[in-house]
Protein backbone atom coordinates (compact mmCIF):
# COMPACT_ATOMS: atom_id res chain seq x y z
CA UNK A 1 0.00 0.00 0.00
CA UNK A 2 3.10 2.32 0.95
CA UNK A 3 4.35 2.25 -2.91
CA UNK A 4 0.80 2.03 -4.02
CA UNK A 5 0.47 5.47 -2.34
CA UNK A 6 3.51 6.83 -3.89
CA UNK A 7 2.70 5.97 -6.96
CA UNK A 8 -0.33 8.36 -7.03
CA UNK A 9 1.39 11.00 -4.86
CA UNK A 10 1.82 14.37 -6.34
CA UNK A 11 6.02 13.50 -6.83
CA UNK A 12 5.16 10.67 -8.76
CA UNK A 13 1.76 11.17 -10.56
CA UNK A 14 3.45 11.99 -14.20
CA UNK A 15 5.91 9.28 -14.14
CA UNK A 16 3.31 7.02 -13.15
CA UNK A 17 1.05 8.20 -15.70
CA UNK A 18 3.69 7.57 -18.62
CA UNK A 19 4.72 4.26 -17.17
CA UNK A 20 0.90 3.22 -17.12
CA UNK A 21 1.04 4.28 -20.58
CA UNK A 22 4.38 3.16 -21.84
CA UNK A 23 2.98 -0.42 -20.27
CA UNK A 24 -0.34 0.01 -22.35
CA UNK A 25 1.04 0.72 -25.56
CA UNK A 26 3.34 -2.07 -25.36
CA UNK A 27 0.32 -4.43 -24.98
CA UNK A 28 -0.87 -3.07 -27.45
CA UNK A 29 1.05 -3.05 -29.65
CA UNK A 30 2.22 -7.13 -28.39
CA UNK A 31 -1.45 -7.84 -29.11
CA UNK A 32 -1.00 -6.11 -32.49
CA UNK A 33 1.89 -8.50 -33.85
CA UNK A 34 -0.80 -11.88 -32.80
CA UNK A 35 -3.42 -10.48 -35.00
CA UNK A 36 -0.42 -10.40 -37.69
CA UNK A 37 0.20 -13.56 -37.34
CA UNK A 38 -3.33 -14.97 -37.53
CA UNK A 39 -3.40 -12.60 -40.74
CA UNK A 40 0.07 -14.63 -41.88
CA UNK A 41 -1.23 -18.14 -40.83
CA UNK A 42 -4.61 -17.39 -42.84
CA UNK A 43 -2.56 -16.27 -45.61
CA UNK A 44 -0.63 -19.20 -45.26
CA UNK A 45 -3.36 -21.70 -45.51
CA UNK A 46 -5.27 -19.69 -48.61
CA UNK A 47 -1.91 -19.90 -50.47
CA UNK A 48 -1.11 -23.74 -49.59
CA UNK A 49 -5.04 -24.51 -50.33
CA UNK A 50 -5.25 -22.94 -53.49
CA UNK A 51 -1.49 -24.34 -54.75
CA UNK A 52 -3.23 -28.09 -53.57
CA UNK A 53 -6.36 -27.30 -56.09
CA UNK A 54 -6.92 -28.49 -59.46
CA UNK A 55 -5.91 -25.78 -62.08
CA UNK A 56 -8.70 -23.91 -62.73
CA UNK A 57 -9.69 -24.01 -66.64
CA UNK A 58 -11.87 -21.04 -67.45
CA UNK A 59 -13.05 -21.82 -71.01
CA UNK A 60 -15.01 -24.75 -69.16
CA UNK A 61 -15.25 -23.17 -65.70
CA UNK A 62 -16.07 -19.87 -64.34
CA UNK A 63 -16.89 -20.01 -60.99
CA UNK A 64 -18.87 -16.97 -59.35
CA UNK A 65 -16.36 -17.02 -56.08
CA UNK A 66 -13.19 -16.84 -58.61
CA UNK A 67 -12.48 -13.72 -56.31
CA UNK A 68 -11.66 -15.96 -52.98
CA UNK A 69 -9.58 -18.22 -55.01
CA UNK A 70 -6.61 -15.94 -55.04
CA UNK A 71 -3.09 -17.84 -55.94
CA UNK A 72 -5.05 -20.83 -57.52
CA UNK A 73 -3.47 -21.99 -60.85
CA UNK A 74 -5.09 -21.20 -63.88
CA UNK A 75 -5.43 -21.66 -67.57
CA UNK A 76 -7.15 -19.57 -70.44
CA UNK A 77 -7.34 -19.37 -74.24
CA UNK A 78 -8.68 -16.12 -75.43
CA UNK A 79 -7.76 -13.49 -77.46
CA UNK A 80 -5.80 -10.16 -76.37
CA UNK A 81 -7.30 -6.92 -76.53
CA UNK A 82 -4.90 -4.85 -77.28
CA UNK A 83 -6.61 -1.56 -77.73
CA UNK A 84 -7.72 -1.28 -74.21
CA UNK A 85 -4.22 -2.61 -72.69
CA UNK A 86 -2.85 -0.32 -70.15
CA UNK A 87 0.15 0.14 -67.85
CA UNK A 88 1.10 -0.74 -64.21
CA UNK A 89 4.20 2.04 -63.48
CA UNK A 90 7.44 2.03 -61.25
CA UNK A 91 8.08 -1.78 -61.52
CA UNK A 92 11.64 -2.75 -61.52
CA UNK A 93 13.41 -5.74 -63.90
CA UNK A 94 17.21 -6.12 -62.62
CA UNK A 95 17.05 -2.87 -61.67
CA UNK A 96 15.65 -1.55 -65.16
CA UNK A 97 12.59 0.59 -64.30
CA UNK A 98 9.71 0.16 -66.76
CA UNK A 99 6.00 -0.87 -66.66
CA UNK A 100 4.33 -3.97 -66.37
CA UNK A 101 1.79 -4.49 -69.39
CA UNK A 102 -2.00 -4.94 -68.04
CA UNK A 103 -3.77 -6.43 -71.20
CA UNK A 104 -7.32 -7.29 -71.20
CA UNK A 105 -8.01 -11.35 -72.16
CA UNK A 106 -11.28 -11.64 -74.52
CA UNK A 107 -11.92 -15.28 -74.25
CA UNK A 108 -15.74 -17.75 -73.98
CA UNK A 109 -17.42 -16.13 -71.90
CA UNK A 110 -15.89 -13.10 -70.83
CA UNK A 111 -12.85 -11.24 -70.27
CA UNK A 112 -10.44 -11.16 -67.91
CA UNK A 113 -7.24 -8.80 -66.88
CA UNK A 114 -3.26 -10.28 -67.69
CA UNK A 115 -0.60 -8.74 -66.31
CA UNK A 116 2.19 -9.69 -69.56
CA UNK A 117 4.85 -8.96 -67.16
CA UNK A 118 8.04 -5.97 -67.27
CA UNK A 119 8.62 -3.55 -70.30
CA UNK A 120 10.96 -0.82 -70.36
CA UNK A 121 10.16 3.12 -70.30
CA UNK A 122 10.67 3.93 -73.63
CA UNK A 123 10.06 7.52 -74.80
CA UNK A 124 7.00 8.95 -74.05
CA UNK A 125 5.28 5.34 -72.52
CA UNK A 126 2.20 6.03 -75.16
CA UNK A 127 -0.70 3.20 -75.88
CA UNK A 128 0.95 3.78 -79.12
CA UNK A 129 4.59 2.60 -78.16
CA UNK A 130 3.14 -0.81 -76.02
CA UNK A 131 1.89 -2.29 -79.41
CA UNK A 132 5.49 -3.44 -80.85
CA UNK A 133 4.77 -6.23 -77.34
CA UNK A 134 1.68 -7.26 -79.30
CA UNK A 135 0.82 -11.21 -79.50
CA UNK A 136 -2.00 -11.17 -81.91
CA UNK A 137 -3.97 -14.67 -82.27
CA UNK A 138 -5.41 -16.81 -79.81
CA UNK A 139 -3.31 -17.59 -77.33
CA UNK A 140 -3.13 -19.82 -73.96
CA UNK A 141 -2.11 -18.20 -70.26
CA UNK A 142 -1.46 -20.35 -67.36
CA UNK A 143 -0.85 -18.70 -64.15
CA UNK A 144 -2.69 -17.95 -61.17
CA UNK A 145 -4.92 -16.27 -60.20
CA UNK A 146 -5.00 -12.54 -58.17
CA UNK A 147 -6.75 -9.59 -56.50
CA UNK A 148 -6.90 -6.63 -57.35
CA UNK A 149 -4.19 -4.13 -55.46
CA UNK A 150 -5.73 -0.68 -54.13
CA UNK A 151 -3.44 1.91 -52.92
CA UNK A 152 -1.56 0.70 -49.59
CA UNK A 153 -2.60 2.25 -46.59
CA UNK A 154 0.63 3.68 -46.01
CA UNK A 155 2.28 4.84 -48.83
CA UNK A 156 1.50 5.05 -52.67
CA UNK A 157 -0.07 6.93 -55.03
CA UNK A 158 -3.89 6.70 -55.59
CA UNK A 159 -5.52 6.96 -59.24
CA UNK A 160 -8.29 8.89 -60.31
CA UNK A 161 -10.03 8.61 -63.59
CA UNK A 162 -9.75 11.69 -65.91
CA UNK A 163 -12.56 14.43 -65.44
CA UNK A 164 -13.48 14.05 -68.82
CA UNK A 165 -14.37 10.83 -68.91
CA UNK A 166 -11.19 8.94 -71.00
CA UNK A 167 -9.56 6.39 -70.64
CA UNK A 168 -6.64 6.17 -68.37
CA UNK A 169 -3.50 4.16 -69.82
CA UNK A 170 -1.09 4.51 -67.10
CA UNK A 171 -1.92 3.27 -63.48
CA UNK A 172 -0.23 3.51 -59.98
CA UNK A 173 -2.08 0.45 -58.57
CA UNK A 174 -3.57 -2.91 -60.49
CA UNK A 175 -7.20 -1.81 -58.54
CA UNK A 176 -9.46 -4.43 -61.25
CA UNK A 177 -12.66 -3.21 -59.94
CA UNK A 178 -11.10 0.95 -60.73
CA UNK A 179 -10.11 -0.58 -63.68
CA UNK A 180 -13.71 -2.09 -64.70
CA UNK A 181 -15.41 0.99 -64.90
CA UNK A 182 -13.23 2.51 -67.53
CA UNK A 183 -13.91 -1.17 -69.67
CA UNK A 184 -16.43 -0.97 -72.95
CA UNK A 185 -17.03 -4.68 -71.48
CA UNK A 186 -17.37 -6.61 -68.15
CA UNK A 187 -14.04 -8.13 -67.03
CA UNK A 188 -13.70 -10.41 -63.77
CA UNK A 189 -12.51 -9.44 -60.60
CA UNK A 190 -9.60 -10.58 -60.67
CA UNK A 191 -6.22 -10.67 -63.27
CA UNK A 192 -4.20 -13.50 -64.06
CA UNK A 193 -0.58 -13.37 -62.98
CA UNK A 194 1.33 -15.81 -65.81
CA UNK A 195 3.69 -17.97 -64.58
CA UNK A 196 7.41 -16.90 -64.98
CA UNK A 197 9.77 -18.27 -67.70
CA UNK A 198 12.56 -17.91 -69.53
CA UNK A 199 12.02 -14.90 -71.49
CA UNK A 200 14.57 -12.13 -72.16
CA UNK A 201 12.57 -10.21 -74.16
CA UNK A 202 9.86 -7.90 -72.99
CA UNK A 203 6.92 -8.37 -71.64
CA UNK A 204 8.50 -10.46 -69.20
CA UNK A 205 6.38 -12.50 -66.72
CA UNK A 206 7.42 -12.97 -63.32
CA UNK A 207 5.90 -14.81 -60.03
CA UNK A 208 6.36 -13.14 -56.65
CA UNK A 209 8.65 -15.32 -54.20
CA UNK A 210 6.13 -16.51 -51.13
CA UNK A 211 7.27 -18.00 -48.21
CA UNK A 212 4.70 -19.76 -46.36
CA UNK A 213 6.23 -19.06 -42.50
CA UNK A 214 4.74 -17.51 -39.85
CA UNK A 215 7.61 -14.75 -39.68
CA UNK A 216 8.95 -13.27 -36.44
CA UNK A 217 5.26 -11.54 -35.48
CA UNK A 218 4.98 -14.38 -32.18
CA UNK A 219 8.82 -13.19 -30.91
CA UNK A 220 7.96 -9.57 -31.56
CA UNK A 221 5.04 -10.33 -29.49
CA UNK A 222 7.01 -11.91 -26.71
CA UNK A 223 8.77 -8.70 -26.72
CA UNK A 224 6.62 -6.07 -26.25
CA UNK A 225 4.71 -8.18 -23.53
CA UNK A 226 8.16 -8.54 -21.74
CA UNK A 227 8.93 -4.89 -21.90
CA UNK A 228 5.11 -4.13 -20.41
CA UNK A 229 6.33 -6.64 -17.80
CA UNK A 230 9.16 -4.72 -17.32
CA UNK A 231 7.58 -1.33 -16.83
CA UNK A 232 4.88 -2.92 -14.46
CA UNK A 233 7.18 -4.74 -12.16
CA UNK A 234 10.55 -2.36 -12.48
CA UNK A 235 8.66 1.20 -11.10
CA UNK A 236 7.52 -0.17 -8.28
CA UNK A 237 10.99 -1.81 -7.55
CA UNK A 238 12.46 1.06 -8.66
CA UNK A 239 10.28 3.32 -6.62
CA UNK A 240 10.99 1.04 -3.41
CA UNK A 241 14.58 0.88 -3.98
CA UNK A 242 14.41 5.05 -4.07
CA UNK A 243 13.44 4.88 -0.30
CA UNK A 244 15.96 2.35 0.23
CA UNK A 245 18.46 5.02 -0.53
CA UNK A 246 17.07 7.40 1.38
Amino acid sequence: MKILHKMFSLQWLFTTLLVIAGAGICVRLGIWQLDRLEQRRAFNAQVASMRASEPLDLNTTLPEEIDTMEWRAVTVTGEYDFANQMALRNQYNDGMYGFHLITPLLFDGGAVLVNRGWIPAESDSQPADWRVYDEPGVVTVAGQIRLGQGKPAFGGVADALPADGKPLWVWNNLDVRMISSQMPYPILDVFIQPNAGEDTEPPIPYQPVIELTEGPHFGYALQWFAFAAILFLGYPFYLRKQDMTR
